[in-house]
């Protein structure tokens, strides 16, 4: 009886929850949000938003996972909290930095700016708008950050989550045994 009043709740909390999605997904308010946010958030932050909302999920998923004993269960939990955590911050790190130095390397050119500073500038730079030079800026330092990841996935990433893993996996061994190893 109880789980069908909670079914039933749920089945409620979903339909209203589809029948709000048309008026957020389209119309004036929501074309203004995309725009906006499309400008505003790079790439970087971008991944920064979906590494702490994978954060705030996943963890718990693994750690529900009945179909697995709880050793197996801890370790996975462990893992996935390290693989987030480690690629969130190298991700975010390395975009920013390219975008950065896109940013550095694509300046308008002017009296005293150095050669270098304009080395990614387009050619017809006269007839670019600040925020279409922005975007331009952003996505050429997301495109560049795209190569770096191939390596620093295998540099820093992977050794990185393995280091976390263990970290994690220890100071849980340590409470669950209180305290001692």
């Amino acid at each position: 009886m109880a789980v069908s009043a909670i079914k039933n709740t749920a089945n409620r909390v979903q339909q209203a929850f589809y029948n709000v999605m048309p008026n957020f997904v389209a119309g004036k308010k929501a074309d203004k949000f995309y725009k906006a946010s499309g400008r505003e958030i790079s790439s970087a932050e971008n991944r920064l938003i979906l590494g702490v909302t994978a954060l705030m999920s996943q963890p718990f998923i693994d750690f529900y996972n009945r179909k697995i004993d709880e050793d197996t269960r801890r370790v996975a939990v462990c893992r996935t909290v390290a693989k987030i955590i480690a690629g969130t911050l190298t991700g975010y790190a390395v975009r920013k930095g390219t975008i950065k130095g896109m940013q550095m390397c694509s300046q308008l050119p002017g009296k005293g700016v150095p050669r270098w500073k304009t080395l990614f500038t387009p050619k017809d730079v006269k007839k670019i708008d600040t925020d279409e030079f922005k975007q331009y800026q952003n996505a050429l330092g997301t495109y560049i950050s795209l190569g770096v990841m191939v390596f620093t996935n295998f540099l820093i990433d992977a050794p990185l989550t393995k280091f976390l893993t263990n970290k994690f996996n220890e100071k849980v061994v340590e409470k669950k045994s209180g305290g001692t190893k």
